[in-house]
């Protein structure tokens, strides 16, 4: 196989919580990894050293997935890796619990520009990459959602769990758009995933609080759900795009 034949996965977000557990689960599965980080760059730097000692290839690259400009680089620096033939749009933002007479214009931008238009945005650099229909080799796209796009985040984050219903339609949407190009499209939606995402929302405790009033008595770990994402991007579901596939120990 050569290089160029080598499959690549773009994992946004991909140093820490369910990102860095992806991208290491990815790259056990046999692909190069392109882990995009906003922030903690040493993060990303142990993830990519962690793949490398067990015989992967890995690149970290810096990427706002609220800038466009951005993802292109990202994705100039995945073509660098071989064929991109898998994205996780796996980054996102939430922020401080407050009710949604006191959210600010510049709060709910930068929700929707992080969480929405970054993935729309990663997804389309994708297709440009994957589609058959322009000698593509086609693959597959997950989208990390969450479960809080049914539940709708009353009181605290509505504007998190509203980004995340724009996640769900987008999937079923691109899903359908690209079937015919030989790219599915699907999600997870995670419950209570002991990451460091909380401590960014200000509920560093969250897991630990709310993990027992689940159906399952626990918060999941953040590779419990990386393993049904891959399964996702896996040959052994060739059938299934479209889905949004929950992983909440029931909730």
């Amino acid at each position: 196989m050569t290089d160029l034949a080598k499959k690549v996965v773009v994992v946004t977000g991909g140093g820490r919580g369910i990102g860095r557990a992806v991208s290491l689960l990815a790259a056990k599965r046999g692909y190069r990894v392109c882990l995009s980080y906003v922030s903690d760059a040493e993060a990303a730097a142990t993830a990519v050293a962690a793949i490398e000692a067990e015989g992967g290839q890995a690149v970290a690259v810096r990427c706002d997935v609220a800038e466009e400009a951005e993802i292109v680089a990202l994705f100039e620096a995945a073509d660098r890796l071989g064929t991109v033939t898998a994205l996780v749009n796996n980054a996102g933002v939430v922020d401080l619990p407050a009710p949604v007479s006191e959210m600010s214009a510049a709060r709910l931008h930068r929700m929707m520009a992080t969480n929405v238009v970054g993935s729309f945005l990663c997804a389309r650099e994708a297709v440009r990459r994957m589609s058959t229909k322009v000698g593509g080799r086609g693959g597959a796209i997950v989208n990390v959602s969450s479960i809080a796009a049914r539940l709708g985040g009353a009181g605290q984050f509505v504007d998190y769990a509203a980004s995340k219903g724009a996640i769900d339609s987008f999937t079923i949407g691109l899903a359908r758009e690209v079937a015919d190009a030989g790219i599915r499209v699907n999600a997870v939606a995670p419950g209570i995933i002991d990451t460091e995402i909380h401590a960014s929302g200000g509920t560093p405790d969250k897991a630990a609080v709310m993990g027992p009033g689940v159906p399952m008595k626990r918060a999941g770990t953040a590779d419990e759900v990386a393993a049904p994402v891959l399964w996702l991007l896996s040959d052994e579901a060739a059938y299934t795009t479209g889905a949004i596939l929950d992983v909440s120990g029931g909730r």
